[in-house]
C-alpha cells in the first residue's frame, strides 16, 4: 500500500487546521473592532401630540374629531408633534411617521423639535360608513436616539 499515505507522518497535513483557527481568531477580533465603534442610542426621546385637526386648524390634545358628511369618508388630517429629549432640549431633524386607517404623513422636525404632519393626496384618513373611530400610529427615529413607536397616538372620531 505505497499510495496510501498516513496523516500522521505527514506535518503538512497538521498546518490547515492551525490555519483554520487562526483564521477564525482573527476574524473575530475584526468583527469584535467593527462592531465597537458603531455607535449606540444612548437617549430616550419624549413626544408630544400638541395639538392635532381636521383640515387647516389645529387643537389641543390627540383626539380629532371628522364630519361624516365628507364624501367617501375621507378626511385629511394634520398633527403638530414636538420631540425632545429627556432634559427637554427639542430634538431635530427626527423623522416623525403618522400612519393608520389608510392615511399616512411623514416629515422632520425643525430646529425647535416641532413638526407639522398633514395627511395629503392618495394618503387620506378613511374611516368606513360602519366605523365611528379609530386610531393612528406615531413612530419617530433619530440619531443617537432609541427608536419610539406608539401605537394609538392619534384618535379619529366621527360624528354622525
Amino acid at each position: 500500500m505505497k499510495g496510501l499515505q498516513l496523516f500522521r507522518h505527514d506535518e503538512k497535513a497538521m498546518e490547515l487546521p492551525i490555519n483554520i483557527v487562526v483564521m477564525l481568531v482573527v476574524g473575530m477580533v475584526a468583527l469584535a473592532t467593527l462592531i465597537s465603534i458603531i455607535p449606540t442610542p444612548t437617549k430616550e426621546m419624549s413626544v408630544f401630540v400638541e395639538r392635532t385637526g381636521s383640515g387647516g386648524s389645529l387643537q389641543q390634545g390627540n383626539s380629532i374629531i371628522v364630519d361624516a358628511t365628507t364624501a367617501q369618508n375621507t378626511f385629511v388630517v394634520s398633527a403638530e408633534i414636538k420631540v425632545t429629549d429627556k432634559d427637554g432640549n427639542p430634538v431635530r431633524d427626527a423623522n416623525v411617521v403618522l400612519r393608520g386607517l389608510g392615511g399616512a404623513a411623514s416629515n422632520t422636525t425643525d430646529i425647535n423639535g416641532i413638526t407639522v404632519l398633514t395627511t395629503t393626496g392618495d394618503a387620506l384618513v378613511r374611516l368606513d360608513p360602519n366605523q365611528n373611530e379609530g386610531t393612528m400610529d406615531l413612530k419617530i427615529l433619530a440619531d443617537g436616539f432609541y427608536d419610539y413607536e406608539r401605537k394609538d397616538a392619534v384618535m379619529i372620531i366621527k360624528t354622525r
